[in-house]
């Protein structure tokens, strides 16, 4: 499960990455994003009406209600930050996003912890000719439920896809890892058939990547 990652491209690079007009960029000078946590904001890249590529803000997590086990109270909502490439199309939380709002999620690192009391983090990487080399991520998107909603907070969430984990990052999370898309796959992901986008729902190469901070207590990846 990937609970933590960086998105620290700056704003203009990342429009001009995903081939986002000045007009559809809506994250002002936003400073570079070196922790990006759950039920917090993060830049996405989505299509508009039209469909042309939209850079957005929102919050990561696909709110669902949450409620207490031992009292039957109403708790804070529960944020879904993964979803599974196998389960998209069966699952009710995934289904329609999956078919009708794919998105990207801009990123230049992300995290995976092995072991407890202290773990260790390990903070995976694309390789290239600068420190971090910018990639997307497989998302989806969905406005908030208006019974979850909040004046305090954005009422879009995203959530990033999982899939099987490869070779590099199987020994420190066996299972799941987040699904990395090449650059010449974006158009199919936002806008192919679903055959296609779940055609792209495999393991990044793992010779491409690399374990760029292994620490304990690392939970900020400066890109360095």
């Amino acid at each position: 499960m990937c609970n933590l990652y960086s998105s620290t491209t700056a704003v203009e690079a990342m429009r001009q990455m995903f081939d986002v007009k000045p007009a559809n960029s809506h994250l002002g000078n936003a400073e570079p994003r070196t922790a990006i946590w759950p039920k917090y904001p993060a830049p996405v890249v989505r299509l508009t009406s039209t469909g042309e590529r939209e850079l957005i803000e929102m919050n990561w997590g696909f709110l669902t209600k949450n409620i207490s086990k031992k009292t039957g109270k109403e708790l804070k909502p529960a944020a879904w930050n993964n979803a599974r490439a196998d389960k998209l199309n069966s699952s009710g939380l995934w289904k329609e996003s999956f078919q009708l709002r794919r998105c990207l999620v801009p990123a230049s690192s992300f995290r995976e912890a092995k072991g407890q009391r202290p773990a260790t983090d390990y903070w995976f990487a694309i390789k290239g000719d600068e420190p971090r080399p910018p990639f997307a991520m497989a998302g989806l998107w969905q406005q908030v439920p208006a019974s979850l909603s909040r004046d305090d907070s954005s009422d879009l969430t995203h959530t990033i896809i999982t899939t099987s984990a490869n070779e590099i990052v199987r020994p420190v999370h066996p299972n799941r890892m987040p699904v990395i898309l090449r650059p010449e796959d974006y158009e199919t992901w936002l806008t192919g058939t679903l055959d296609e986008a779940q055609s792209l729902l495999q393991p990044f190469p793992a010779e491409l990547m690399a374990i760029v901070q292994q620490e304990i207590g690392v939970l900020t990846d400066l890109g360095t």
